[in-house]
């Protein structure tokens, strides 16, 4: 007879939902199951789904109350949210930072990284997205957080010359001229040349968006009032692919 912590693990990995729900009711003791094998890090139930872009079992753990509390931590202090945004799972990632404390989206493992800076990485793009509008706060000062190595997630996306991913960061805020404990800013971490002056074009862009919105705020505010009545609107950031850049 298999153990029940092991037949879970197994059901959690073919994707059946209805078999771990079955498991859980008879051994409501194993919600969180961590693996102590010597390669499991200690991954809860909800990590090894997370992992694996299980959503429907990852709504399920969530239901019976697998992070209420504090979220569950692996062996090197790493969310279910984490190892979700190193594999690029948007749709758990959306999922998670729905029903998380947003405190979560920020948190940072033993090395000091957080989801962001994962999924910068990894070049996940659309996870990078959905964790910079779910961040509390500012989202400059989520992207102005470092590891241990002061390593921010621009120079994360330098170093694996994930061109889309800089885009995003930069639009958000990203302070390209940041360098970590090194002496290293993300441009100097370029993982070819491509991204080096891919980078470089960034930040000269942003740089003049910025200068044209300050000049259109001055002139904006000094004008004389006409009397009529404008509309007010929202300006909505969209990230669009360059011609030029892949996936």
């Amino acid at each position: 007879m298999i153990e029940p912590s092991l037949r879970l693990r197994r059901a959690i990995h073919s994707n059946d939902a209805l078999l771990v729900a079955r498991i859980l009711k008879s051994h409501p003791d194993l919600l969180h199951n961590p693996d102590h094998s010597a390669t499991g890090n200690a991954n809860s139930n909800l990590h090894l789904s997370a992992s694996l872009g299980h959503l429907s079992i990852c709504r399920l753990l969530v239901e019976l109350g697998h992070e209420d509390g504090t979220p569950a931590l692996n062996d090197l202090h790493q969310t279910a949210l984490m190892l979700a945004a190193q594999q690029g799972h948007t749709e758990v990632v959306h999922f998670l930072c729905e029903h998380s404390d947003p405190s979560t989206i920020l948190r940072q493992d033993s090395r000091g990284r957080d989801a962001i800076m994962e999924a910068s990485l990894a070049g996940h793009d659309t996870v990078v997205q959905i964790l910079l509008t779910w961040a509390p706060g500012e989202t400059a000062h989520a992207l102005a957080r470092g590891d241990q190595d002061g390593n921010t997630a621009l120079h994360f996306a330098s170093s694996n010359g994930n061109l889309l991913v800089l885009r995003t960061l930069l639009a958000a805020g990203a302070d390209a001229a940041r360098k970590n404990v090194w002496n290293w800013s993300a441009e100097a971490y370029s993982a070819t040349v491509q991204a080096e002056v891919y980078l470089r074009g960034l930040v000269t862009e942003v740089g003049a968006r910025r200068n044209q919105t300050a000049i259109a705020t001055t002139t904006t505010t000094t004008m004389p009032t006409t009397g009529t009545m404008g509309k007010k609107g929202g300006a909505v950031r969209i990230v669009e692919k360059d011609a030029d850049v892949g996936g």
